[in-house]
C-alpha cells in the first residue's frame, strides 16, 4: 500500500537530522580507536554501516534504500507534541530545539535495527531492502556480533542526551526505560519462534506476543519523545498508549497485507504469508472459529511438508472467508486505532504551531494504518 503524501512528507522532514545523529553515533564509536586497531575493525563496523545502507558489501561509500526511520520519527513528534520542553519556536526554523531530542531517537533507531539483525538470522532471511542480508554476507556468528554492537550503540547514544542538557536523573530514566524494551522485545522475539512449533496458539496469546515484538518499541518511543517534552506525566502515559496502540495496529495492517494485498499494493506476490504458512492474525482466527472440518484441513495444510500449491492456498482463503477472518482482523486494527485516537485526544491541545502539526501529523499515521481496515 503506497504511503499518503502526508506520511511520506512527515517521513522526510527529520530524515537528515536523524541520519546525522546515526552517523555521529558510529563515528564516536571509532573515534577512540588506535590507528591499528581502527584497521582491524573496519569490517566490523562496515557491517553496521552495510546494514545501515551507508555502505555495499565491499564497504564502499553509497546512499542505498534504508527504512522509513517511523521510530524516531514518531519520538520527535511526540517531542514536538508534548512541547518540546518548552523550546519550539514559532516558525519552522530553526531547528535546534532537536537538539535534547535527536540522541534518543538515534538510539530508537539503532535498537531497531538490531533487533532486524538478529531477525533476519532467526527467519533465515536472505534479502532486506533488496539488498543480501548481513548474516547471508558475512555469516551468522559475525551477524550476531554486529547487531549485538548495533544494540550497545544504541545505549551510547542514548546518553548523548545529557550533552543536550537533559537532567541526569532523566537520562537514566530513559536509559532504564529502553533496557526494559529491549528485554520485551526480546520476550516477543521468543514467544514468536516458540509459536512456529505450536498448533494451539490462541489469537490472545498472539496479541501478547505482538504487543512485546512490535507495539513495545512504538510506545517507547513515543514515550521517550514526550518524556523529553514535558513534566507533565498524564501527557508522557498518553502518548505511550498511543504509541502501543499505533504499534499494535501496524502489525495486523502488516497481517492483513500479508494475506489479502494485491501485487501493486504490496510489491509481493499476493497471499505470501499463507504460502509462507506465517501463523499471522488471520490464520489464527480462523483456526479459533473454523467449524471442525475446515479447522483439521487448515491444521493439515499449515503442517505438510511441501509447499503449498495455487490450489491450496485458495482452499486457505474460503476457510478464511466462511470464518469472517478478514472482517474481523480490521475491525481489531479499527479498536486499535480508535484507542490511539482517544489516547492523542486526551494531550492537551498544543499552543504551539509546530506542536499543533505534531499531533496532525500523529493523526496522519493512525490515518494511514488504519486504511488497510476499510480495503
Amino acid at each position: 500500500m503506497a504511503i499518503s503524501p502526508t506520511v511520506q512528507a512527515t517521513l522526510q522532514r527529520y530524515r537528515e537530522e536523524i541520519q546525522a545523529a546515526l552517523r555521529e553515533a558510529v563515528a564516536r564509536a571509532t573515534a577512540s580507536l588506535g590507528e591499528g586497531t581502527s584497521s582491524l575493525l573496519q569490517g566490523y563496523y562496515g557491517q553496521m554501516r552495510y546494514h545501515l545502507g551507508w555502505v555495499d558489501a565491499e564497504l564502499r561509500p553509497i546512499a542505498a534504500q534504508t527504512g522509513k526511520l517511523l521510530r524516531p520519527t514518531l519520538l520527535l513528534l511526540s517531542y514536538e507534541a508534548a512541547g518540546a520542553w518548552g523550546e519550539l519556536p514559532q516558525e519552522d526554523e530553526p531547528r535546534r530545539y532537536l537538539r535534547r531530542a535527536l540522541p534518543a531517537a538515534a538510539a530508537i533507531e539503532l535498537t531497531h535495527n538490531f533487533t532486524l539483525i538478529h531477525d533476519d538470522i532467526e527467519d533465515e532471511d536472505s534479502e532486506r531492502h533488496h539488498r543480501p542480508t548481513v548474516w547471508k554476507l558475512w555469516g551468522v556468528p559475525q551477524a550476531i556480533n554486529a547487531g549485538d554492537g548495533l544494540f550497545a550503540l544504541s545505549r551510547l547514544s542514548l546518553w548523548g542526551v545529557l550533552e543536550a542538557g537533559v537532567d541526569p536523573a532523566l537520562a537514566a530514566r530513559l536509559a532504564a526505560l529502553l533496557d526494559r524494551t529491549c528485554l520485551t522485545i526480546a520476550e516477543g522475539q521468543y514467544l514468536d519462534m516458540l509459536f512456529e512449533t505450536r498448533v494451539d496458539v490462541s489469537v490472545e496469546a498472539y496479541i501478547e506476543m505482538i504487543r512485546r515484538k512490535t507495539a513495545a518499541l512504538m510506545a517507547c518511543a513515543a514515550e521517550m519523545g514526550a518524556l523529553l517534552g514535558t513534566r507533565d506525566e498524564e501527557i508522557v502515559e498518553r502518548l505511550r498508549h498511543f504509541g502501543e496502540a499505533l504499534g499494535l495496529a501496524f502489525q495486523v495492517r502488516d497481517d492483513l497485507l500479508g494475506v489479502w494485498a494485491s501485487l501493486d499494493e504490496l510489491g509481493k506476490n499476493p497471499a505470501g504469508d499463507i504460502y509462507r504458512r506465517k501463523k499471522s492474525l488471520p490464520v489464527l482466527h480462523a483456526l479459533a472459529h473454523a467449524q471442525a472440518l475446515d479447522r483439521e484441513r487448515l491444521l493439515a495444510l499449515y503442517q505438510q511438508s511441501t509447499p503449498l500449491s495455487e490450489e491450496q492456498v485458495n482452499e486457505i482463503l474460503a476457510i478464511f472467508g466462511r470464518t469472517e477472518t478478514r472482517p474481523a482482523c480490521q475491525a481489531f486494527l479499527a479498536e486499535q486505532c480508535r484507542r490511539a485516537r482517544a489516547a492523542l485526544e486526551a494531550v492537551p491541545a498544543p499552543s504551539s504551531p509546530l506542536a499543533r502539526r505534531a499531533r496532525s501529523d500523529l493523526e496522519a499515521f493512525v490515518a494511514f494504518v488504519e486504511a488497510a481496515s476499510h480495503n
